[in-house]
């Protein structure tokens, strides 16, 4: 009787524990679906995104506008990247120090390179150490040197983040300091108390534009640490902030970027970037609390971005979903006025490649037509002939249930859609003949 017992105690236990350990996987693909976060991220906004489409992964509070510290610099960064493609800056060009820009970059408490009035830096010296050390003194350097003076400047990171339909925001300063640390250098009109703040949606935004602009801003984001001015009495060791970085304290596979920032009023803040079986996210957490809700610190940044980054490869990927020559299943024609034929048959132009729940069906994909402006009569049918392969409009492919969106506030991937045959015109006789068929109906209809 007692060994009876024990087994059961045993089946129990492992039950309870198995149950403990059930992988996310099971937990949480279903509830994506209809928008609700299986998981909490300790923070005061979270979101995840596919870099390439867009579409949101995961989204807890994302839309409300809070401190971003210094992740403000990809903006700054984003700049710089795009003076140089331009023509506008070269790499090798030399920067002066102004007084402003000294006078930060002497501050222990900030990040910073300490630079000199007595020599002049590269655009390329001052770009690694805004990206890797998040060097304030630098970051005011590149902005003078681009706009003239920071006001200048911040009027050109306004006018860029309005461009990709950013509204909800803040921007003071190129650095994503506090005002009251500018030693009296404010923006016109705003008050020393005043920082910048965005949305982590915003955030991600300008992460997504960055990546597909500029991809070789990784190039620079993934480097651990390296020495500014080496060989000189000026050198020193710019370790990066991004500690999720192969050889840092909380390396985490696939990790190459993105941006770190930190102040009392925003809190410990990070726009991560990572990649895993070919599908590249950006993750952003705002104000990054410890497990209790308290404060948090440098780490929880990390410890928050680590449990979201794992949540998503863990539940979702990316998936062909349709082919080109594939039909909409609610559209699979249109009606056509004059034809030959009462009908003719449209198809997708392309394969879409979308990310979506890992227990993902191909009965679980919505797709839905819009027709191409002017195409359709005001009966919503086409008129004859009608070319093979003419463009007639777009299919708009989602999960359904899947209400998280994308960035550019799309709900689903577009694919154009195109005639799948010819539809020639009836003869004289033959649309004769209807229309004395249509006029006897309707007679007596």
């Amino acid at each position: 009787m007692k060994s009876f017992k024990k087994i059961g105690l045993w089946l129990t236990t492992m039950t309870i524990l198995f149950s403990s350990l059930m992988p996310l996987t099971q937990i949480g693909v279903n509830r994506v679906a209809a928008a609700e976060n299986p998981i909490t991220i300790n923070a005061g906004a979270a979101l995840a995104v596919d870099a390439e489409s867009g579409k949101i992964l995961f989204n807890q509070n994302g839309d409300e506008a809070l401190g971003i510290a210094s992740m403000t610099k990809m903006v700054t960064e984003y700049l710089v990247l795009e003076e140089v493609a331009a023509g506008n800056l070269s790499w090798d060009q030399k920067v002066s120090v102004s007084d402003y820009a000294y006078a930060i970059s002497q501050d222990n408490n900030l990040s910073n390179v300490a630079l000199a009035q007595t020599k002049e830096y590269t655009v390329k010296e001052l770009y690694d150490a805004v990206a890797i050390f998040s060097a304030n003194g630098a970051a005011i350097a590149l902005a003078e040197k681009i706009a003239g003076s920071e006001p200048a400047f911040v009027d050109k990171m306004r006018e860029k983040v309005e461009s990709w339909g950013i509204e909800n925001y803040q921007l003071y300063n190129s650095t994503g300091l506090s005002n009251e640390d500018l030693g009296g250098h404010l923006y016109p009109g705003s008050k020393e108390t005043d920082e910048n703040q965005m949305s982590a949606k915003s955030m991600a935004i300008i992460a997504q534009r960055l990546l597909k602009d500029y991809p070789e801003i990784l190039e620079t984001s993934k480097i651990s640490s390296q020495k500014f001015q080496p060989d000189t009495v000026d050198e020193i060791l710019m370790e990066n902030w991004n500690w999720m970085l192969p050889g840092l304290l909380y390396e985490h596979a696939g990790v190459d970027g993105l941006k770190t920032g930190s102040t009392l009023f925003a809190g410990a803040c990070f726009t991560g970037t990572a990649t895993k079986d070919g599908m590249r996210i950006i993750t952003v957490v705002l104000n990054a609390k410890d497990a209790d809700g308290t404060e948090g610190d440098m780490k929880s940044r990390f410890i928050e971005t680590a449990k979201l980054m794992d949540y998503i490869f863990a539940n979702w990927e990316i998936k062909e979903v349709t082919k080109s020559g594939d039909t909409i299943p609610e559209q699979k024609t249109l009606p056509v006025v004059d034809g030959k034929e009462d009908e003719v048959k449209i198809e997708l132009t392309g394969a879409i490649k979308i990310p979506v729940p890992k227990d993902f069906e191909l009965e679980n994909l919505e797709m839905t037509f819009t027709a191409k402006k002017g195409i359709l009569n005001k009966k919503d049918e086409i008129e004859a002939p009608i070319k093979k392969d003419t463009e007639v409009g777009t299919a708009t492919v989602k999960v359904k249930g899947d209400d998280l969106g994308y960035l550019n506030g799309g709900a689903g991937e577009e694919v154009k859609v195109q005639t799948a045959e010819d539809a020639d015109k009836a003869n004289f006789f033959v649309l004769m003949g209807r229309g004395i068929k249509n006029f006897f109906a309707g007679l007596f209809g």
